[in-house]
């Protein structure tokens, strides 16, 4: 049930508010927790994350720190523990029923479990507290179509020889297949088309003379080479840089952890600045945990910084049995030798 998309964040409102009444030592403390969650160090952010809710006065109760309880479910979904997720969005939806967000994640984890009609009834919810809410209104469409898709599956068990239960069911599955397949796709307004390669153009081949030459004909120039343009240079090297990328895309999706680790340069910078046998050491466990991954690069667009160095700017979906996310993200990478390798990630542009 990783197709449905789960809430990064808190209703702005609610946050804008949030930040206002803060104290700032409190506001800085969740920004910090949050670039570490970003990151992927969600250990060390669960860690500092637990002491900044525990350590909080009386009077800090209540929306001060529900935006730091909601990061926390965050984290723990992504961490797979989805009991203890699912009981930090369960006290949220009690505490702050008019906020949307807590409900869709509830539901996205119900979802993961098997249990629709609860998915159903807390999309429901949300969608009751803030009925714009597309992410809501979109996960309780698929909602509808995995319960109906059992309906018609458990009827034809019960009468195998029904046409018209075969009929749905697989109206249902191509329709999950076509989306699967839409959310993977790149977005067409956003994607600048590929420009075709320039080829050299080669010369016309000479007609037979009819005719002897004259002594007033000239002898014809010599044909040299056509050198290779820049504009093909650049193509081929944008083509050589998408390459690495889709390469460490396949190796993280079947968690490949030697081959993943080895599309990063050696002087790649960690987050937070951690040692590298560390971050080697978090990342294998967080790609071995998942049952399955599945990384999708949308819409890259290549930079070209100089002859050995470039930047990739494009959306990345993962999606594993517990989380569905979509984020934008930059990689430069760094040629060295005859490889494409990466030596630095941010989050956005």
């Amino acid at each position: 049930m990783s197709r449905f998309r789960i809430a990064p964040t808190l209703t702005l409102l609610f946050c804008a508010l949030f930040m206002a009444v803060a104290q700032p030592v409190y506001a800085d403390d969740l920004q910090e927790i949050n670039k570490l969650y970003k990151q992927g160090q969600n250990d060390k952010a669960l860690e500092r994350l637990d002491s900044f809710l525990t350590s909080r006065p009386k009077d800090a109760q209540g929306p001060k720190i529900a935006q730091g309880r909601f990061l926390k479910g965050l984290i723990l979904t992504e961490l797979g523990k989805s009991t203890e997720a699912i009981k930090v969005f369960t006290q949220l939806t009690e505490e702050y029923p008019e906020l949307p967000e807590p409900y869709n994640n509830l539901a996205v984890l119900y979802a993961s479990q098997g249990q629709y009609d609860k998915a159903r009834h807390a999309l429901e919810m949300a969608i009751s507290t803030h009925p714009s809410y597309a992410t809501a209104h979109e996960n309780l469409g698929d909602i509808y179509a995995k319960m109906a898709s059992q309906a018609y599956d458990k009827a034809l068990q019960l009468d195998k020889s029904s046409a018209t239960a075969q009929t749905k069911l697989a109206m249902v599955k191509e329709l999950f297949s076509a989306n699967s397949k839409a959310n993977r796709a790149p977005n067409p307004s956003s994607v600048e088309p590929a420009k075709p390669a320039p080829t050299t153009p080669t010369p016309a081949p000479a007609k037979p003379e009819t005719a002897k030459p004259t002594p007033e004909t000239k002898p014809a120039p010599e044909t040299k080479p056509i050198p290779v343009s820049a504009d093909q240079n650049k193509s081929d090297t944008q083509s050589e840089v998408l390459k690495t990328l889709h390469g460490w895309a396949k190796a993280w999706s079947g968690k490949n952890v030697g081959a993943y680790l080895s599309y990063y340069a050696k002087d790649f910078k960690t987050p937070g600045g951690e040692s590298r046998s560390s971050w080697e050491k978090s990342r294998k466990e967080r790609i071995s945990k998942p049952k399955s991954i599945h990384v999708d690069i949308d819409s890259p667009r290549v930079n070209l910084i100089d002859a050995n160095h470039a930047s990739i700017t494009f959306r990345q979906g993962y999606k594993s049995a517990a989380l569905s996310t979509s984020t934008q993200k930059t990689v430069v990478l760094v040629k060295t030798g005859d490889k494409w390798l990466i030596q630095q990630e941010r989050v956005g542009r």
